[in-house]
Parts: structure tokens; C-alpha cells; sequence
């Protein structure tokens, strides 16, 4: 019988999807997903954050928000209470089933939204990048009751992109069609692309750390997410003394939040660097918590870059250590009023407790890796301008 890794070399690998959409001022990005039979399209925001992918639901539905598409009409192919992918939802000894014919699902995201629906089976529409075609049936939730969060964005659903069992990627992964790996690419001038598969890359090429399964040591908000453990952090090459800052990963999100503690001392030394030259506390504009204005309106963040240092997390794996560096195009906007926002916001504000979270701002123009396989994490700066057709979107 030929292997399961045999099977998805011959396949030709990766699937690859356009991205649409910004950190500024869209506020999200997301990729077109084609689901059922007839294939429809559908938008959908891409959160490595969660594991469940869901549409926007006429079963019929209860409450839903307005979105780009008609809502998805479900497949009578129900997912009974006792499937795996159902009992993955819900904790152990909970039984969330009232009827074992179908399995019930509730949502929630750090925002406060939340979406309640049924799990069903459909076909999903997907091309390699060798341009063979395929078309799995995977389980997708039918959400019929939506809570829109403070970050509520107009779009069909969630692709939830984690590491749990009901993930497209996992399901996908499960039946031998491709590696049980997940990248992205987000450029800075919008747009970007998102890809299941590892031969995207060169693996030399790429900056590794493990990442965090250890259930014992970190919280299981952490574990279960994409998180290279406790990071260091570093302003302008020196260390702050800010360590042991559990961090993860979330595409979900358009910025990044650090804790309390760290909030505040680096918004102290961001203010302390800049006092003294052409910048101004913006107090007038709301677009984020801290803005700054300048003699005339800037354009670009290359008109402010000089008055920002680097910024750096460094993540310690036994004895290696790996630096994620923030360059100020990695945390910082223009704002429509022509002044520069910081793009890091305090975690504690939103709910995320000690959480430290890398958004989407931070991961800009570099391809971010998150290889289930090897339990590992990697990036690398990157053209994400270009879709993918070999290994040449190196910068």
C-alpha cells in the first residue's frame, strides 16, 4: 500500500488562495472559499486563532449579519453527536448534543462575538498548485445565530486555521491530501496569499522555533494555539527586561496586543525616544489609542521611520534563541488624518489576560509558517505581492 506521504507528493502539494483586504483601513483580510454543489463563493476571515470554519447560515437563520453573499444553504449531511470532529469541540464530559442525530456547536472569539449553529458535511472546491483539481467533503459549521464582536467585519464566516481536529487543514491533513502545514503571506500594500503545503518554501532558508505543546507549562488558552512559548522583549537592540511574555500567533487579528506591564513600558520608551522632535500626541484622532502628528500630514510610514526604533521579541527553545524582529512598517499606520498610530494595543483592555498576541501588522511582508508536522514555527521576509508558483518570493 503506498504511504500517506507518497500519496501527497503525488498530488502536487500545496493549495494556494489569494488574499484580499489590509490592516489599515479594511481592518481584516480574508480569502474566497468555494463550498458545495454547485460550488459557491464565499468571503472568509483567516484566523489562525481558531479551529472551526463556519459560514453564515440559512438553516434558517436566527440572527445573522450582513455579509457579501447569499447565506450558505447547508447540505442535508449532518454530523452526528459522537463524530470525532463533533466531541473536539466541546470539552471532555461536556454533552452539548440535545439530539445525537446532529452535532451542535457555540463559538466564542476574545472580541465577544460568537457564532451558534449545526455541523454539516459539503464539498469544498480547492486547486493544487500542479493544477490538479480536487473536491473533499469536509465538516464546516452552519452558523445560524451570529454575535457580531467589537472587530466585526462583513464577510460570509471564519476559516478557522488552529491546530485542532475540526480545522480545514487538519480534515484535509487526515485524508492524505496535503501536509499538515499552513503559511501566509500579508503584504503591507494590501492583499498577500495563504497556502496549504510545504513546498512553498526552502526550509533552510526559513527562521525556526519550536513551537509549544506543553499543556504543563503554559495555560491551555496558550497550548492550543500557535505559540512559540516566552519571548524577551527588545527595543532598538537593547533588552527592556519585559521577558517571560507568552506569546502567540493570530492571523485573526489586524494588530498586536502585549500585556498590561509591557503596554505600558513600551509605550513609555516609544514617548521618551520621540520627545524633543517634530511629533506631537494626535489627541484629536481616535483611530487608534496613540497617535502622533507632525509638522504637515505624513504620506508613508517611510516619512516617520527615523523617529522609531526596532522593536524585537526574542523566543528561547532550550538553547536556541531566535529573534522576531519589528521593524516600525511592523507596528506602526498612517492614519487617514495623516498621522502615525501605534499599532500595538493593550491585551489586557480586550480580555487577553497575560497573552501576548503577534497580529497581522507584525506579520506583514515576511511568510509566516506554521508547520503542525514539526511542530514549529518559522518565517521569513518575502515578496507577498506575487502568488506563489515556486520558491522564488524571497526578498
Amino acid at each position: 500500500m503506498m504511504s500517506s506521504s507518497s500519496l501527497i507528493n503525488r498530488a502536487g502539494s500545496s493549495i494556494v488562495f489569494p488574499i484580499d483586504g489590509n490592516v489599515y483601513p479594511t481592518g481584516y483580510y480574508n480569502v474566497t472559499l468555494y463550498v458545495g454543489q454547485p460550488a459557491k463563493p464565499y468571503f472568509l476571515d483567516l484566523d489562525t486563532g481558531s479551529d472551526l470554519t463556519w459560514l453564515q447560515c440559512d438553516a434558517p437563520c436566527v440572527q445573522c449579519t450582513p455579509a457579501p453573499h447569499p447565506l450558505y444553504r447547508p447540505s442535508n449531511d449532518l454530523v452526528i453527536c459522537k463524530d470525532p470532529i463533533c466531541q473536539s469541540l466541546h470539552a471532555p464530559g461536556e454533552h452539548k448534543c440535545e439530539n445525537p442525530e446532529q452535532c451542535d456547536y457555540e463559538v466564542g472569539y476574545a472580541d465577544g462575538g460568537s457564532s451558534l449553529g449545526v455541523l454539516v458535511r459539503d464539498f469544498f472546491a480547492f486547486n493544487y498548485t500542479n493544477g490538479v483539481r480536487l473536491n473533499p467533503r469536509l465538516v464546516l459549521g452552519c452558523g445560524y445565530d451570529q454575535v457580531p464582536g467589537s472587530s466585526y467585519h462583513p464577510l460570509d464566516g471564519i476559516l478557522g486555521l488552529g491546530r485542532g481536529k475540526s480545522s480545514i487543514l487538519s480534515q484535509l491533513h487526515s485524508q492524505n491530501l496535503v501536509r499538515n502545514v499552513i503559511g501566509h503571506c500579508l503584504s503591507g500594500r494590501g492583499g498577500g496569499f495563504l497556502f496549504f503545503g510545504d513546498d512553498l518554501y526552502d526550509s533552510s532558508r526559513v527562521v525556526w522555533t519550536s513551537m509549544s505543546s506543553d499543556y504543563t507549562t503554559f495555560p491551555v488558552y496558550a497550548s492550543k494555539h500557535y505559540s512559540p512559548g516566552f519571548a524577551e522583549l527588545f527595543f532598538g537592540g537593547k533588552s527592556t527586561g519585559l521577558k517571560n511574555l507568552l506569546t502567540i500567533f493570530d492571523s485573526g487579528s489586524s494588530y498586536t496586543y502585549l500585556n498590561s506591564q509591557a503596554y505600558q513600558a513600551l509605550t513609555f520608551m516609544i514617548k521618551k525616544e520621540i520627545a524633543g522632535k517634530s511629533l506631537k500626541e494626535a489627541v484629536d484622532d481616535q483611530t487608534l489609542p496613540l497617535c502622533w502628528k507632525g509638522r504637515k500630514p505624513f504620506k508613508s510610514i517611510r516619512d516617520v521611520k527615523k523617529y522609531f526604533k526596532t522593536l524585537a521579541l526574542r523566543f528561547t527553545n532550550g538553547k536556541t534563541k531566535t529573534l522576531y524582529e519589528l521593524t516600525p512598517e511592523a507596528y506602526l499606520i498612517i492614519s487617514s488624518k495623516g498621522n502615525v498610530c501605534l499599532g500595538i494595543l493593550n491585551g489586557s483592555e480586550v480580555g487577553l489576560q497575560d497573552l501576548n498576541l503577534i497580529g497581522d501588522i507584525s506579520m506583514q511582508d515576511r511568510m509566516v509558517i506554521y508547520d503542525n508536522d514539526k511542530q514549529r514555527l518559522g518565517w521569513i521576509p518575502a515578496n507577498c505581492d506575487c502568488l506563489p508558483k515556486s520558491k522564488t518570493l524571497y526578498i
